[in-house]
């Protein structure tokens, strides 16, 4: 029998400490022989990162206990750590030094302690064949103001600090790959102003360490963004979209000519903000994305999303997940799939996890965009007579990012209590092709904020939720797009800004060197096109805002400096808009510790009780909102 009350105010299992209690974050999945090797993130140990080892069906934590497994090269880190023939080379987020690790042995240190505290960054590396260089991407901070130097070094593995530039000059590198006759090595390169999803290019180069290392280009046309590439039985294959799709090709070594291997209307890759992505293996095994479907060329799979695809003898292993199943790890070998570490057991009714709608709806330009539809659910609770639910329009950071197919918590953590989410991937996501991922050229700040409201507006026309009680809530750019909603349109009755961009020209002139140019293709080159920049920034439009904010932010930001979150927060408090404001010790871009995690969402379902005037079931500490 289902009790009817108010949305919002549902009793759910689903609650803060749910979504970490238990919790681990799965990625990088690299096998070794006939064992399987992952990270895990902790959110109850602090957000550190350990790397598990699984052997004979039992799994085992290979690093010390005290190890944080993290790069900071471009700040988003992926592929600190690697495994070869039962040695673990990693990266320790305390120093950013590089380590070997022998099976029951102690961390031997690999590179030098430089003079800025974590000034030296190690990512993405391969072993060579003999075992005596670990090849990697390398991050430089200096001391007098210059720009970050990203290099491709071989570093020793015999602990003499010996550390060889192989390839420099560009301002970014990815991928470096050794050949298998440890002679030859091939990476990604590319140069500001572009993004690794806009241009990048193939090179190949002759591994002489210690000596001169002849290179050239081998594959990039200025207009395709090439990624991964992968030696398999002698070849070379790399994922490019110069055919609109992220799909598969083989690369002639000579010629650099690309010859189609796997393609169709979906993506493969998808874009490189961090290091360590694997979206295929040995050019015969797939992941990719269309419209979030999955695709792998086996018997009809449980999971809507595969990640993390790897060769392990004669199978493949992988993370994968679906909607109503966190990550786990698998092994498929022919027909046979194997769970290596399983998701956690919720314990969940099945009605709390009603899959989502994927929707479709009309916005500006005569132009379409997409989303993930997620309705109230519990088996337990409906809505009050006559009332339609609140609405929380959910945007994706990035901007180039997309909405994950699969099981999120954090979204039936509302849903649970009888709000509607709707997951926007407006025109600059991935997953639609490249015209679609290029459609917030100049246009960030607009085109995502009128999908965000198309999408809010289509669901109310639909007569699905309230359209008195829309909110939206986005992390970094999604809090840009979040802010933005706010300041330019009177549609939202709340929002909810996580580490958002408040000042586009602060964030032009102070972030660091990943994305210090994102913004000239996003917005247009700075300073030519300042006046673009002050036009767009929700700062700039305080008199805009009128309808309660609640920011949270983390206080060793350095993608968005919390004085972003500052500047907003005192213009609100002086226009009297309720306005709550929360800045959490110690956290970076993005929340990783267990209480923090717990506090913002629960400070976030009190801030819209107060404001949308519903008391939330959960007993939790208030929240303060000036002005109200």
């Amino acid at each position: 029998m289902t009790v009817a009350l108010p949305f919002g105010s549902w009793p759910s299992p689903i609650t803060a400490e749910s979504l970490v209690r238990g919790a681990v974050g799965i990625s990088e999945v690299i096998p070794d022989g006939d064992d399987v090797w992952w990270a895990e993130s902790r959110p109850t140990e602090g957000g550190r990162t350990a790397i598990m080892r699984w052997t004979s069906d039992i799994a085992v934590e290979v690093t010390p206990p005290d190890a944080d497994v993290r790069t900071r090269v471009h700040e988003y880190g992926g592929g600190a750590w690697w495994v070869d023939k039962g040695v673990c080379y990693y990266v320790d987020f305390a120093d950013q030094r590089l380590r070997r690790l022998e099976p029951g042995g102690k961390p031997l240190l690999l590179t030098p302690d430089p003079d800025v505290r974590a000034g030296l960054r190690y990512a993405d590396g391969r072993v060579t064949p003999d075992g005596e260089w670990f090849v990697c991407v390398r991050e430089s901070h200096h001391t007098d103001g210059r720009e970050a130097t990203n290099e491709v070094v071989a570093v020793a593995t015999d602990g003499s600090m010996r550390v060889e530039v192989i390839a420099s000059g560009a301002d970014f590198y990815a991928s470096p790959r050794v050949g298998p006759d440890g002679l030859t090595l091939v990476w990604i390169q590319w140069m500001h102003p572009d993004m690794p999803w806009d241009a990048t290019e193939l090179w190949w180069g002759e591994l002489n360490i210690g000596g001169h290392c002849p290179n050239f280009k081998l594959a990039g046309n200025g207009d395709e963004a090439l990624q991964q590439p992968e030696w398999a039985e002698g070849r070379l294959f790399v994922l490019s979209d110069r055919d609109e799709w992220w799909n598969l090709y083989a690369v002639d070594g000579v010629s650099g000519e690309l010859t189609l291997v796997v393609g169709g209307p979906f993506e493969i890759a998808t874009p490189h903000w961090v290091f360590g992505l694997s979206r295929y293996a040995d050019g015969m095994h797939v992941a990719g994305t269309a419209a979030g479907d999955a695709l792998v060329p086996a018997p009809d799979l449980p999971y809507t999303s595969i990640g993390s695809l790897r060769r392990s003898g004669d199978a493949v292993v992988f993370v994968a997940a679906s909607f109503a199943t966190e990550p786990e790890v698998v092994r498929l070998r022919g027909s046979t799939l194997e769970v290596i570490r399983s998701a956690r057991d919720l314990g969940l009714d099945p009605g709390y996890l009603v899959a989502p709608e994927p929707i479709t709806f009309p916005t500006t330009d005569g132009a379409e965009a997409h989303a993930l539809y997620y309705p109230p659910a519990s088996p337990d609770h409906v809505g009050t007579p006559g009332e339609l639910p609140p609405l929380l329009v959910v945007i994706h950071g990035g901007p180039t990012s997309a909405a994950r197919r699969q099981l999120n918590l954090g979204h039936r953590f509302w849903t649970s209590r009888g709000f509607a989410v709707v997951d926007v991937d407006y025109r600059g996501s991935t997953g639609y092709g490249r015209t679609y991922r290029k459609g917030l050229t100049d246009g960030w700040g607009i085109v995502d904020v009128d999908d965000a409201v198309a999408a809010a507006c289509f669901l109310a026309a639909r007569g699905d939720v309230d359209v008195d009680r829309l909110l939206i809530r986005g992390g970094s750019a999604g809090g840009f797009t979040t802010l933005a909603a706010m300041a330019f349109r009177d549609v939202f009755a709340a929002g909810a800004s996580h580490y958002g961009v408040a000042d586009l020209e602060a964030l032009a002139t102070d972030t660091h060197k990943f994305e210090s140019r994102y913004l000239d293709q996003l917005i247009g080159p700075y300073p030519e096109a300042r006046d673009v920049y002050v036009e767009r920034s929700p700062i700039s439009h305080t008199p805009g805002f009128s309808a309660p904010l609640i920011i949270l932010q983390g206080d060793e930001d350095a993608v968005v400096p919390p004085s972003q979150a500052e500047m907003i927060v005192e213009a609100l408090r002086d226009k009297g808009v309720p306005v709550a404001y929360l800045l959490f010790e110690g956290e970076q871009h993005g929340f990783r510790r267990a209480e923090n995690i717990i506090r913002a969402i629960e400070a976030e379902l009190d801030f819209y009780g107060k404001v949308l005037g519903f008391e939330p079931a959960d007993d939790i500490e208030p929240v303060v909102v000036e002005n109200l």
